[in-house]
C-alpha cells in the first residue's frame, strides 16, 4: 500500500513582488514543498499563521515594520518547531549573529538560485544550519583552530563542524560515528555550556574566545 507523500508548507516573507514571483517558480513542481503564501511583511504572516501552518518559513532581513530578525524571534517564541531561513544582501557577521541568536536556522546571501534553495531546506529538515558559502566563511573564522579547555577532543571536532552549518548526520559521516552519537556528544557540549540549542552554544562559544 502506498502512502501519500506529505508535502511541508513554506511561508515567504519578502517586500519585493517580484520575489515572490520567483518563489512561485520555485515551487510550482515541488514533490516536497507546497508554497502556502508569499508575504510583505511578518504582521501579515503572523495573522495568517493557524490558516497557512507553516514549517518552514523564508523571510527577507530587512522589512517594513516588524524586521525579519525580530520576527525570528516572535516565531520561535510561540512556535519553536517552524525553521527559519533568513535571506538578504546584508553579510556583516553581526547581523548573521543576531539572526542566529534569535532562533534561525539558515542565513542565506541574494541572489539565492533555486538549487541553492532547495539544498538549505534540506539541510534546515535535518537539523542542520543553512548557509551560504560567504556567510559559512565567516562564522568558521570565529572559530578556527580554536580549542575549549572544558570540552573534550571530539567535542571540539564536533563544534568546529557546527559552526560550519553542519548537520548531525554529516558530521557523523567525516567522524565515521553513528549520528545518535553525534547527538549523545551534542547534548554534553550544551550540558558543559549550559545552554539549550546550537545558536546558543555558538553564542556562548565565540564569547569564551573572545575573553
Amino acid at each position: 500500500m502506498n502512502m501519500l507523500h506529505s508535502k511541508l508548507n513554506i511561508v515567504v516573507i519578502d517586500g519585493i513582488p517580484q520575489m515572490h514571483q520567483t518563489y512561485q517558480k520555485y515551487f510550482s513542481h515541488s514533490r516536497d514543498y507546497h508554497l502556502k503564501a508569499c508575504y510583505f511583511s511578518f504582521h501579515e504572516a503572523f495573522n495568517n499563521f493557524s490558516k497557512d501552518k507553516p514549517n518552514i518559513i523564508i523571510s527577507e532581513v530587512s522589512l517594513q515594520g516588524v524586521s525579519g530578525i525580530d520576527g525570528v524571534e516572535r516565531v520561535k517564541r510561540k512556535h519553536p518547531d517552524v525553521k527559519i531561513i533568513m535571506v538578504s544582501n546584508e553579510t556583516g557577521f553581526h547581523i548573521i549573529k543576531k539572526a542566529f541568536k534569535k532562533g534561525a536556522n539558515g542565513y542565506l546571501t541574494k541572489p539565492v538560485s533555486k538549487l541553492r534553495m532547495l539544498q538549505a531546506l534540506s539541510s534546515v529538515q535535518q537539523d542542520g544550519a543553512a548557509l551560504s558559502h560567504d556567510v559559512a566563511q565567516k562564522v568558521v573564522s570565529m572559530f578556527k583552530k580554536t580549542t575549549y579547555e572544558s570540552l573534550s577532543k571530539r567535542e571540539n571536532e564536533i563544534v568546529e563542524y557546527l559552526g560550519q552549518g553542519a548537520t548531525y548526520k554529516s558530521i557523523a559521516e567525516r567522524l565515521f560515528v553513528t549520528p545518535s552519537t553525534v547527538n549523545f556528544h551534542i547534548q554534553n557540549i550544551y550540558l558543559k555550556l549550559n545552554v539549550n540549542n546550537k545558536s546558543e552554544a555558538l553564542e556562548k562559544l565565540r564569547m569564551l574566545q573572545a575573553s
